[in-house]
């Protein structure tokens, strides 16, 4: 019998346009603190810790390694890194719960893109024969895939607009997303996306406790159930595919169960308003599914830590009994490139 895996505590930075004054370990360390505190472990519980972050933000080779300053040196850990964002090291975390070698682990991710011009950075995912050396930036490559969309008829500028200001509005009560507000939509950035149909560019940090069966029980008073969790890649070249359709998310979503039974709470990664229409196509959302309740990226976008966000939402919605079936997406890349999908649930009440 597979082994139950859940979220039993999950915390972030509050989002900031800018964090100079904070290195990553000072960012990393309050939320590496309170996720324990919630759960009354020590550094010393913990079976398994595994990070996500990226290189070409921090500027530096196996930067990973200072953010374990934050964890702490002593005792030694069982530890792992995944240059990606964090959805992908708590993929990584729950197939090591699976396999009975840990029943307790540590996620975190973190991201500083202040510092940088982070749209020239995130050229650095491209196809680096044909496509990197014309340095598309990652607005500009929305900006293709929300034409595709307008011209597919399965959106419109004033559709993408109601997006961008449900999200923000949405993100008024979370104290978290301290980029929120009635932001306006704004001039042309690339058309069709304006300023208010993009993420803001900033700086934080996530971290979740997984645990497995009764384990979780004594930890949390409702755990977040991981019920199924699978991620697919769509091909490189952007070129060859379809920009307004995600079969990758539908594939993910297809084998981690996420059509079985509906879902009452989906967290979306989606940093550009016209990704929202594609996902919702996609995952099968309609209208009385309650999206992006926290804000999503579109209200704090911290670059390596936005799709950790997204399953920890989801999983404090169960935790504070508002959601009992939760979905929660995380992707990667240029146009929806790479996709992970979570279904979790909470125990019957």
């Amino acid at each position: 019998m597979t082994r139950e895996i859940a979220v039993v505590a999950f915390a972030q930075t509050d989002h900031l346009r800018t964090s100079e004054e904070l290195s990553e370990v000072e960012m990393l360390m309050p939320v590496l603190h309170e996720v324990r505190a919630q759960t009354g472990l020590k550094t010393a519980d913990i079976g398994f810790t595994c990070s996500g972050s990226s290189d070409y933000l921090a500027g530096r080779a196996f930067s990973f390694t200072l953010a374990l300053d934050g964890v702490g040196a002593w005792p030694p850990i069982s530890e792992s890194h995944v240059e990606m964002d964090g959805a992908w090291a708590l993929y990584e975390a729950w197939t090591k719960l699976l396999t009975g070698d840990a029943d307790t682990a540590l996620v975190y991710s973190y991201g500083k893109s202040s510092p940088g011009p982070l749209r020239d950075v995130l050229t650095r995912q491209l196809d680096p024969y044909y496509v990197a050396p014309l340095w598309p930036d990652s607005v500009a490559l929305a900006a293709l895939q929300a034409q595709a969309l307008i011209d597919a008829g399965d959106t419109d500028e004033p559709a993408l607009a109601s997006v961008a200001a449900r999200s923000r509005a949405d993100a008024a009560a979370n104290c978290h997303a301290q980029l929120r507000g009635s932001v306006p939509q704004g001039e042309y950035l690339v058309r069709p996306l304006r300023t208010g149909d993009c993420p803001p560019v900033g700086d934080g940090a996530a971290a979740v406790i997984l645990a497995a069966g009764d384990r979780a029980r004594e930890l949390c008073s409702r755990p977040a159930w991981i019920r199924g969790i699978d991620h697919r890649i769509e091909a490189h070249g952007l070129g060859v595919r379809d920009l307004t359709d995600s079969p990758s998310t539908r594939l993910a979503a297809e084998q981690a169960g996420a059509f079985e039974r509906p879902v009452d709470t989906a967290e979306l990664h989606a940093p550009f308003t016209s990704q929202e229409t594609i996902l919702r196509k996609a995952l099968r959302l309609d209208d009385t599914v309650c999206v992006n309740p926290s804000g999503g990226a579109l209200a704090a976008n911290p670059v390596m830590a936005a799709g950790l966000i997204r399953i920890g939402e989801a999983a404090a919605r169960i935790h504070r009994g508002e959601s009992d079936r939760a979905l929660a997406h995380a992707t990667s890349g240029p146009c929806l490139q790479q996709n992970l999908v979570a279904v979790l649930e909470g125990d019957p009440r």
